[in-house]
């Protein structure tokens, strides 16, 4: 009998389609736009969130525990990532939950006078995350399927760059405009109009998107709900057919332990008052400090650790990269036990910890794409792998703040250091494969909080 044939029928396509090809507008219109677009939510929930929280009164194992859950949407992503591809094109996707995105935070800004607000912007957070995780499907998507390879090389540095531009935004410029703002108005007033500027841009950088992308590939690959789920069973499959994969997936889980409370309690003790064993930051100084000159020096320490992970190779690599990453937590430490008012010393102890955090944070990275990915589901194993890396960030972060309370900021910064030796000891048993097959993929910046 013949083959029933798809009730869904898609044509196959070349990366970029004919029609597509003619309306396409300079890749550099839409590119930057569309990786700032990618890290504006996604700053909003991992950071912005927990100093908005902290600066209305909730406690810190609340903030920790509840934040930190937020982050959920980016490790089950795959999931539903195989649904975008059943329907209507990934610029549809990308406007929409930018729409979403934008629309969700707005919604924050206008639940924060409300009695149960923590209640109401906790749930409407966590729509913005879901739009923000789906967002990043989408763009990654449409960014492989409109370029050519040697586009996407030429414009992968664009993709990093335009992220972090989002974090200087968002951790600096914004959260120092709510600082002037809580001087001049109110607290509450000023992270509402913190929130309902960041949903204004995304509304509007989805618009400018409707106009201006490509569709990243209108006719879709022939393939029903079947045939889907039979491949995603073979990229499960398959994935955990790969050398020492078990050994891999537990160090990449416990890689960041130490740095996944560190990411939950650092900032909060920045700007906790000084009677509760805090540093007493206004707001516009913790943007200052730690949305400019640490984030400066975190893209420093990426690019370093980068270049010295190329010169020593991976497998000599990893074990440094883990110290470095780590012993400048040392400097929550001094700062907690100290208690310094120089603003400077204070810049200078941050900055150091976010170089760390930037350049051991590439020896992770490195060790999913090289060893992890290559194969013939490149891109799916890179995100399961990620997945898992931000579970490990997750479940530390949200048990971060009672931990915190229980034994103070500095026994607190201690314990993080002691959490980092499990993935220290665990280094030395790692398989670096220093001939591994394939190459690896061209893949977006990592979501790094």
């Amino acid at each position: 009998m013949p083959k029933r044939a798809s009730k869904i029928k898609r044509k196959v396509v070349t990366p970029i389609d004919s029609a597509d090809h003619e309306r396409r507008v300079h890749p550099g219109t839409w590119v930057p736009t569309l990786y700032f677009a990618e890290g504006i939510p996604f700053f909003a929930v991992s950071l912005i969130a927990g100093i908005a929280y902290k600066r209305l009164g909730l406690a810190n194992d609340t903030i920790a525990f509840y934040t930190s859950w937020l982050l959920l949407p980016w490790s089950l992503k795959p999931i539903w990532s195989p649904l975008l591809e059943m329907s209507k094109t990934k610029k549809f996707f990308v406007v929409l939950f930018e729409w979403g995105g934008g629309l969700g935070l707005a919604a924050v800004a206008l639940c924060l006078p409300s009695p149960n607000f923590f209640r109401y912007s906790l749930g409407l957070l966590a729509i913005v995350a879901f739009c923000s995780a789906t967002h990043d499907i989408a763009a990654d998507g449409l960014y492989i399927a409109s370029l050519t390879q040697k586009q996407q090389a030429a414009y992968a540095g664009w993709q990093g760059g335009f992220f972090n531009v989002a974090r200087f935004f968002s951790q600096g410029a914004l959260v120092i405009l709510a600082g002037y703002l809580e001087v001049r108005t109110n607290v509450r007033h000023a992270w509402m109009a913190l929130f309902a500027a960041m949903g204004l841009i995304l509304v509007g950088l989805g618009l400018y998107h409707s106009q201006v992308l490509p569709k990243g590939g209108a006719e879709r690959h022939s393939s029903n709900f079947r045939e889907m789920v039979a491949t995603f069973r073979d990229v499960v499959v398959s994935f955990f057919k790969k050398p020492n994969i078990v050994l891999l997936l537990v160090f990449i889980f416990l890689y960041r332990a130490g740095e996944g409370q560190v990411v939950r309690i650092g900032p909060l003790f920045l700007v906790d008052k000084r009677a509760a064993g805090g540093l007493g930051l206004t707001t516009d100084q913790f943007g200052a400090i730690y949305g400019t000159f640490g984030t400066v020096a975190f893209i420093a320490g990426s690019v370093l650790g980068g270049y010295f992970t190329s010169w020593l190779g991976l497998k000599r690599a990893l074990l440094p990269l883990i110290c470095v990453m780590n012993l400048p937590m040392l400097s929550y430490y001094y700062l907690s036990a100290v208690l310094p008012t120089n603003r400077a010393m204070i810049t200078l102890a941050m900055s150091l910890e976010m170089f760390g955090y930037g350049f051991g944070f590439v020896g992770v990275i490195l060790l999913m794409m090289q060893q992890i990915a290559p194969g013939k589901y490149q891109t799916a194993h890179y995100a399961f792998a990620t997945a898992l890396m931000n579970l490990g960030l997750m479940i530390p972060g949200a048990l971060s703040g009672k931990i915190q309370l229980a034994l103070g900021y500095q026994r607190f910064f201690i314990w993080v250091l002691i959490s980092a030796l499990p993935s220290l000891m665990l280094a030395r048993f790692i398989p670096i494969r220093s001939d591994s097959t394939g190459t690896a993929p061209s893949l977006p910046p990592a979501e790094v909080t």
